[in-house]
């Protein structure tokens, strides 16, 4: 298996600043040379496992902030724009891309926001679309695209807002969150109704009644109370978390908010602590789980992979939800494994058989092409309608860890996960996809090129070079 060696310049250069230290004074601290630091501030040199220690003993540094996922983040989002064929001549190397990823983030997501910008007006000149020809046109990335980028590298935790969602479980005491978020509304004057209706929350501002469907499962009622709470209790908090996403238009400040709030329910039923230690405690069995904190499979997983607090973080997940076309609708990794902004995932993941079996977990060791092995947890979700007529909403969760993880979820129990052939490979998206013999290629990778023999066929009709 590939050793990754970490490459951390840029934190070494705030944490040295937050310190207030000279390049001189940091290298003594640390006992090692000022080249030696300036080389490694620079990710001329990957940081050493003595640095490591020695930040951790003689400043108290959380050693995992060190990898942050914003570069893995970056590396493969970037991978994947430079290999959209309007990007001509060579190639660029993964180490030219860790090098801006590390010494000019700012710069990276410059070329993704332009990138996005291009799809956007290609997509709308291929369909017509007559906003381009309108005056108040803009290039812009869709409200919901930059929604979605703002948690992702956000490393899908919000300090502020799930500390406070803690805070709020924490006043209720022993009485079930359920009653807490209602007496929180009833304290300013808001009648809560549950009612037989379509919609799943319905709140009128003018006669302050929320009306809650009956036909919701009680994990939805208890989520959509606690994300009511959050909009009416806890605006100026969501309002200044808003204001550091510098949202390009309102509806995507407006998705921002409700995402938010969405946010804030899930930490206030699934509080930080509590819950942390509840899923080291059942090895992070996910029924038990949800049936401890009256959540539903997708809550608990999706809370799983937002356990990121600094100096008490979880098992760093991937989370992804999956339509049955294939259409990636949520997805975040705290691993170094990342999903492809466009498109769907790599059609030899299990997330993609979990519509096969239904009620059924199922486990997958995969290996992407960059040698990082992991342990992979699929299941289908199904949202009923709540009455004959309504229509059923389907999808697959995918829930994993990087395998040395594996050993603290009771779902790799009798898995052969030390040996190496049992590990099947997988990639991100086949357009970036390095592997050259995959059965289920989609289509060629744009990075590479293709050999076509009109008196050959094997499993595909080309060879990639």
């Amino acid at each position: 298996m590939a050793v990754q060696k970490l490459y951390a310049g840029v934190k070494l250069r705030e944490l040295r600043g937050r310190l207030g230290l000279t390049q001189k004074s940091f290298a003594e601290k640390l006992n090692v040379s000022l080249p030696y630091l300036n080389q490694m501030e620079n990710n001329n040199r990957p940081v050493s496992t003595a640095v490591v220690l020695s930040l951790a003993q003689e400043f108290g540094f959380d050693v995992t902030e060190l990898q942050s996922g914003d570069e893995a983040r970056l590396i493969s989002d970037m991978r994947e724009a430079l290999a959209d064929p309007v990007f001509t001549g060579p190639g660029v190397s993964l180490a030219d891309l860790r090098l801006v990823a590390s010494n000019a983030p700012t710069m990276a997501r410059a070329l993704l926001d332009l990138h996005a910008a291009y799809r956007q007006t290609h997509e709308r000149l291929a369909s017509l679309d007559e906003a381009l020809g309108r005056e108040d046109a803009r290039l812009q990335p869709s409200p919901w695209e930059e929604v979605r980028d703002f948690f992702h590298y956000c490393d899908n935790y919000i300090d502020a807002v799930d500390r406070a969602a803690e805070h709020f479980a924490t006043q209720a005491g022993d009485s079930p969150i359920r009653d807490a978020a209602i007496r929180a509304l009833e304290a300013r004057q808001i009648t809560v109704i549950f009612a037989d209706t379509d919609l799943i929350r319905s709140y009128d501002t003018a006669t302050k009644r929320l009306i809650l469907s009956r036909r919701a499962t009680e994990s939805t009622q208890n989520f959509q109370l606690l994300l009511q709470v959050a909009l009416l209790t806890r605006d100026q908090l969501l309002e200044a978390t808003l204001d550091l996403g510098r949202f390009q238009s309102p509806e995507a400040r407006a998705i921002a908010k409700l995402g938010l709030a969405n946010y804030f329910a899930g930490a206030a039923l699934m509080p930080y602590v509590r819950f942390l230690g509840a899923a080291q405690e059942t090895r992070h069995d996910l029924e038990r789980l949800a049936d401890r904190f009256g959540a539903s499979l997708e809550q608990v997983a999706h809370r799983l992979s937002t356990l990121q607090r600094p100096g008490a973080k979880g098992i760093p997940f991937f989370f992804v939800r999956v339509d049955p076309a294939g259409t990636i609708t949520k997805r975040h990794s705290a691993t170094t494994l990342q999903f492809a902004r466009y498109g769907g995932a790599c059609p030899l993941w299990n997330v993609h058989r979990a519509f096969e079996s239904p009620s059924r977990w199922l486990r997958q060791l995969a290996e992407t092409p960059d040698g990082v092995r992991y342990f992979c947890l699929a299941r289908d979700v199904t949202k009923s309608g709540g009455s004959f007529h309504a229509p059923t909403r389907r999808f697959a969760i995918g829930l994993g860890c990087e395998v040395k993880h594996a050993r603290a979820l009771v779902y790799a129990d009798h898995m052969d996960i030390d040996t190496a052939a049992a590990f099947e490979p997988i990639g991100i998206s086949c357009r970036i996809c390095e592997r050259r013999d995959c059965h289920q290629r989609s289509v060629p990778p744009l990075e590479r090129r293709l050999t076509v023999d009109p008196n050959q066929r094997a499993v595909l009709p080309y060879r990639v070079e």
